[in-house]
């Protein structure tokens, strides 16, 4: 059995062979690890891979523990996101073949590839795969739970369904932007600073800005009576705004990342 040495040094950026022979423009976001890359790789390769949104998050939550546990100039963050989906296919029950994983990883970084043959390079990064899934485990200290803000959201959302009116509720796009919200928000590690419910109700007062919707019979500017102190009596109006801005951040890094692409 390999030893925990043996294990960690190996998953070094400097040791991994993990995705060699990148091609795309990756490599520059790769060289200068650029904030939200890894990321979005992340979420690219787990809708290829026809992963569910909640086992998604649950791979992004992984990876944000782990680098906030470790340093992130030593490990590689695509290999990191990489056994984090394998990982948590495992722990929603929706689970995806490593061979999958490996050629859509593969695929994903060098756009003009064609799949890994069952050679040397497929078989080290299968191995690194495996490998990079005990060492997070570790690192995590066997804790694999997530209390994710979804659940909160489908209380919320029912709750508030019943408060507009079943028909005025279903003519807005309010729930399936809010969910977009929550989704996109796992973009950034501080989604691990913030309580789901807090989360939840966050990106559904997003949604409600960004249609210009008035929640019935409350009044924004008033602290005490606002909508969200019904689910959430903690929240205060300035963590409210905090964590309304630390996902509109998310769409700022994403606007810079696409312009770097151009």
């Amino acid at each position: 059995m390999m030893r925990d040495i043996d294990v960690i040094t190996s998953l070094k950026k400097d040791s991994m062979s993990v995705l060699p022979s990148i091609q795309s423009k990756s490599v520059d976001y790769r060289k200068k690890n650029m904030k939200g890359v890894p990321e979005r790789f992340l979420f690219e390769c787990a809708i290829k891979l026809g992963m569910k949104p909640l086992t998604s998050a649950t791979a992004a939550i992984l990876f944000h523990r782990f680098f906030r546990e470790t340093d992130d100039t030593e490990y590689d963050p695509y290999m990191i996101a990489s056994s984090c989906l394998y990982l948590a296919g495992k722990i929603k029950d929706d689970p995806v073949k490593i061979r999958d994983v490996i050629n859509v990883a593969h695929s994903t970084i060098n756009r003009s590839a064609q799949p890994l043959e069952l050679g040397d390079e497929y078989w080290s990064m299968r191995d690194s795969i495996v490998q990079a899934e005990l060492f997070i485990t570790r690192i995590l200290k066997f804790d694999l739970t997530t209390v994710h803000p979804h659940k909160y959201m489908l209380h919320y959302m029912k709750s508030l369904q019943d408060w507009f009116g079943v028909k005025e509720w279903n003519s807005l796009p309010v729930a399936k932007t809010a969910a977009s919200f929550l989704q996109d928000f796992h973009h950034s590690a501080k989604i691990l600073d913030h309580k789901p419910d807090h989360i939840a109700v966050c990106c559904l007062a997003l949604a409600f800005q960004a249609y210009g919707v008035q929640v019935p019979l409350t009044d924004e500017i008033d602290e005490v009576n606002a909508w969200y102190n019904v689910f959430c009596k903690d929240l205060t109006r300035d963590k409210h705004w905090e964590i309304i801005e630390d996902i509109v951040e998310i769409y700022n890094t994403e606007a810079e990342i696409d312009e770097d692409e151009d």
